[in-house]
């Protein structure tokens, strides 16, 4: 069995200060003890039970008492993430009612160290009255939970790292590394698609990114700053201000994209005509090239076209295959929608 760093005065549990080899020390035996699970987890026990998880055809639930609860509802977090019908228990609610949503069709995990907490065990029989299967995830070899339960899976744990080899530090650790390992295997086999995975997240900015397209993210209708070739320059200012683009769309007759006049073609114009500006056009000045995107593409990659060289931009007009103008993304729209 394991054992702690000493300290020359005892474990220090009133000391204000820690030095760097105590913590250290600390990290090492921590590893060590996490060693201990990896070299002597039975592979086939958890290969049963992730085959019983993979192949249920309800919902799977996690329960636990105290922080092996804790544990026990991030798991299940994380299987809900993965598009895997799962939900957490409380042990207690279950008791009051909550055990109603159990079905035939369900798996129970019930995880704790001990395979003693008395929540638990109360919980077994009334589970296995819906027709529930139920599994046990414990560390302590012989416990009253796995006896009675349909399945055991043993997480081999040396000791808590905890110098009292009381404080639930280790044992949640590995439960904790069991679960989420488990869960990359149902992904695996389930053959999720990065896609499906961001559908999930869409709040987040990795889901985002597989989800939004420009049509999603761009202004449109009577948002778009748009003119035509033989407006004169001044006669825009308000178009070009007001719709908060910082260009001016050029289109011909049909809405066909011809160019874009910018906030910085305007600075440039007036440097290089002054008074002249008040007769030029905006075709006269304006960029006849831009970047263009599609509505189609990703959002992502629009952000990535404004950054390409050689200089980046703050907007992209957004043309269908006829080169009829249906939009413009911005910079600021892109960052505001959390990409």
């Amino acid at each position: 069995m394991g054992s702690l760093p000493a300290f020359p005065n005892g474990y220090p549990l009133k000391q204000t200060l820690i030095d760097e080899t105590t913590l250290t020390d600390l990290f090492k035996s921590q590893q060590n003890h996490l060693n201990f699970f990896f070299d002597r987890i039975d592979h086939s026990q958890t290969l049963a039970f992730t085959r019983t998880l993979l192949n249920t055809s309800g919902t799977v639930f996690f329960t636990g008492v105290g922080k092996s609860g804790f544990v026990a509802h991030k798991i299940s977090q994380t299987l809900v993430s993965l598009g895997i019908r799962s939900s957490f228990l409380s042990p207690v609610d279950a008791l009051h009612g909550d055990i109603g949503i159990l079905t035939d069709r369900d798996v129970l995990v019930l995880l704790s160290k001990s395979g003693a907490t008395e929540e638990l065990i109360r919980l077994v029989p009334c589970a296995r009255a819906k027709g529930v299967r139920i599994i046990a995830v414990t560390s302590v070899e012989g416990n009253a939970l796995s006896a009675v339960c349909d399945m055991t899976v043993h997480l081999p744990l040396e000791r808590e790292l905890c110098p009292f080899n009381l404080a639930p530090v280790t044992s949640t650790a590995i439960q904790m590394v069991f679960g989420d390992t488990v869960a990359i295997a149902l992904m695996a086999a389930r053959n999720l698609t990065k896609d499906e995975y961001a559908a999930n997240h869409p709040a987040g900015k990795i889901g985002k990114s597989l989800i939004f397209k420009v049509r999603d993210v761009m202004k449109k209708d009577e948002e778009l700053p748009i003119c035509r070739e033989s407006d004169l320059i001044m006669d825009q200012l308000v178009e070009l201000t007001s719709k908060g683009c910082g260009c001016l769309l050029v289109i011909d007759d049909d809405r066909r994209l011809i160019g874009t006049f910018t906030d910085g073609d305007l600075r440039r114009t007036l440097k290089a005509s002054g008074e002249g500006i008040f007769k030029l056009t905006v075709g006269k000045m304006c960029n006849r090239n831009p970047r263009t995107i599609g509505p189609d593409a990703m959002a992502v990659d629009a952000m990535k076209k404004m950054e390409a060289p050689p200089s980046p931009v703050q907007f992209l007009p957004v043309i269908d295959d006829d080169n009829i103008v249906i939009g413009i993304v911005t910079l600021h729209g892109l960052v505001s929608a959390g990409l």
